[in-house]
């Protein structure tokens, strides 16, 4: 049993990370403190000065643990990884985990290549960015793979070696070192100048390009001079948007914040060598109760946390608590001195004052989008509980049954939650105990099996997707399956609204069946849409499941007639050709290549298919 006020005296004076936990031990805040005997003990002295936020989480604290460290710096770093991990529900956190793209040069080879990275390796390569645009990166590797011939092979040269020259080759992107066609040396120029290029010098392939749309203009290849003159285009244009700091050409990032209501947009400018790269919002959740300067600290300490490149300066809008703290971090982090600013005059200031324009831009560009998408999904919901007669429609499930004349009859379990699906949740049923197509029977099992399964686990006291009940079940059918689920409800002494999704002569979505009585809806109402889209995407779920297991029993049955094919070559087989039709009609030879197959079982399976033809 947890003692509060025992575990409060036993807090050290020293620097550390604090974790609280509610009642089912779920890790719902992480903070530091320079002195944790100080710091955690102000949650549970009677203050005013505690946010909404704040008092609502500590109502929800069943027991704490706190981490002991040397320094507030440690401090600092762990509450940072803590909080990636475990993304606790009162954190102020960001609300899209996102990776940004890199360009890779794999300079530790001998004749590197340009790749497409999603993270920075702790490898030997070069690496530029991060960039905010994947498109724009993929066209950029485009750009240079075309104008500076670079091979686009996995090949470890120059020890391995082709028997010929690839596609590339012979399309003019290639100079086909895997055949000896381009020295070493004339490839590490062409990779120096991709370097620059990426460092922002774009006149030595403004010069390359307008030498190859020249020379192919001559030698009459309209096509490809052409294609070189828009490569051109998108250069100078590249060059163009992006704008030079004539003053400091340095690495910097601007970080500005808005707020409106309970939605906050971090906006960051990307300047990297004094030219901007790049610009990127970021959404923040539970900010309830807190300045604009605590929240932008957060996501200082987040976002820099996960990136790997982190600038020489970082200009921000607002002043915040832990700038020095911060400071040192980054800069150990990033190995140089980092320096977090708030600039008052001059050109930065002017930076800084364009990415608050930007994030407030963004805030009220989707205030829109973001009150239509309320009105589609929670707004629909309390339509429908509204016409049930419910307080609330949060958590809703929606069953079906899916079978070919009683054949690998299945069924699907699809949850939506305050309008939205909440697809990690969603469940398959393969019925086990129904022979033939008894669509009624079939649904008792699952409903059996679902709702007991949840009680279980509620009696054991896990906290699963089972345990929790919906405040609604919907069944794809009328008052047949309606009465089904309410029975299966009654036996196990479960109290939860059932309503069936009645459909028209057409197979449409006509409206809900509900206390023996089909409730009249507005056809054009976001309630009846979202009920449309539950009973859809139920139908769907269940039909695909329903044809991977009919597909897999098909094939099954008939490979495992043949001797010597036992479940692993059965899946290779299905992996190589990817289906039966293309198994009977491959080739010994293609049999014999596939992995775990021999010349015997390949044999077995050629004849297996050819049996007729072998009898003729």
């Amino acid at each position: 049993m947890f003692d509060l006020e025992e575990e409060l005296k036993k807090l050290p004076a020293k620097p550390g990370v604090y974790i609280m936990h509610d009642k089912n031990d779920a890790i719902i805040y992480v903070g530091k403190a320079i002195i944790l005997k100080n710091r955690v003990r102000q949650y549970f002295q009677n203050s005013r000065n505690l946010t909404p936020k704040i008092q609502k989480m500590v109502s929800h604290i069943a027991w704490f643990e706190y981490i002991v460290v040397d320094s507030e710096m440690e401090a600092l770093v762990l509450e940072c990884n803590l909080i990636k991990e475990h993304r606790p529900k009162y954190n102020t956190m960001l609300k899209d985990d996102k990776h940004y793209p890199y360009i890779k040069v794999t300079v530790n080879e001998a004749f590197p290549r340009v790749l497409f990275a999603r993270s920075r390796g702790k490898d030997k390569a070069k690496y530029f960015g991060p960039y905010t645009n994947g498109t724009a990166v993929k066209d950029t590797l485009d750009l240079l793979k075309k104008t500076y011939h670079i091979r686009n092979c996995n090949l470890n040269l120059p020890r391995e070696t082709n028997a010929r020259p690839c596609l590339y080759y012979h399309m003019g992107h290639c100079k086909a070192p895997c055949r000896n066609m381009i020295s070493r040396e004339e490839y590490g120029r062409a990779i120096e100048q991709v370097i620059a290029f990426l460092n922002g010098n774009f006149a030595p392939i403004t010069k390359r390009l307008e030498e190859l749309m020249q020379e192919s203009a001559q030698a009459m290849e309209f096509e490809k001079a052409a294609e070189y003159r828009d490569l051109l285009h998108s250069v100078k244009q590249m060059a163009e948007r992006q704008r030079a700091d004539a003053d400091l050409k340095i690495d910097r990032d601007i970080a500005a914040i808005a707020t409106a209501g309970e939605e906050a947009v971090v906006q960051v400018f990307f300047v990297r060598e004094g030219k901007m790269i790049g610009r990127e919002h970021f959404y923040l959740t539970g900010i309830d109760g807190e300045s604009r300067a605590e929240i932008l600290q957060e996501f200082i300490k987040q976002y820099y946390a996960g990136t790997p490149h982190i600038p020489k300066e970082l200009l921000l809008s607002e002043e915040i608590e832990e700038a020095a703290l911060l400071e040192e971090y980054l800069s150990e982090r990033s190995g140089r001195r980092v320096h977090i600013i708030v600039p008052k005059k001059g050109e930065k200031e002017r930076l800084v004052e364009l990415a608050t324009q930007n994030a407030s831009m963004v805030l009220q560009k989707d205030a829109e989008k973001i009150a239509l998408e309320e009105k589609r999904t929670r707004g629909a919901a309390d339509e429908v509980a509204a016409l049930l007669g419910l307080p609330k429609l949060g958590r809703t499930e929606s069953f079906d049954i899916s079978n070919t004349a009683g054949f690998a009859s299945v069924a699907s379990m699809v949850v939506f939650e305050n309008g939205k699906p909440m697809k990690a949740e969603y469940r398959k049923f393969r019925i086990k105990t129904v022979d033939g197509p008894d669509d009624y029977a079939s649904m008792r099992e699952v409903l059996t099996r679902r709702f007991s399964h949840g009680l279980r686990e509620r009696e054991e006291g896990e906290d699963s997707k089972f345990s929790k009940f919906p405040d609604v079940i919907l069944m794809d059918g009328g008052r047949g399956q309606v009465n089904i689920a309410e029975e299966v409800l009654r036996e196990l002494n479960i109290d939860i609204p059932v309503c069936g999704m009645v459909k028209d002569d057409k197979h449409r979505t006509r409206g809900l069946y509900y206390r023996n009585a089909e409730l009249p809806m507005n056809q054009n109402s976001e309630g009846f849409r979202l009920l449309t889209r539950i009973q859809d995407e139920t139908h769907r779920f269940a039909i695909e499941y329903h044809r991977s297991l009919r597909g897999k029993e098909q094939v099954h049955s008939i490979l495992d007639n043949i001797e010597g094919i036992g479940p692993t070559r059965r899946r290779a087989l299905m992996k190589a050709f990817g289906s039966k039709e293309a198994i009977s009609a491959a080739s010994e030879e293609e049999l014999a290549a596939v992995d775990t197959m021999n010349a015997a079982s390949a044999r077995a399976v050629y004849l297996f298919f050819h049996k007729e033809s072998k009898e003729e």
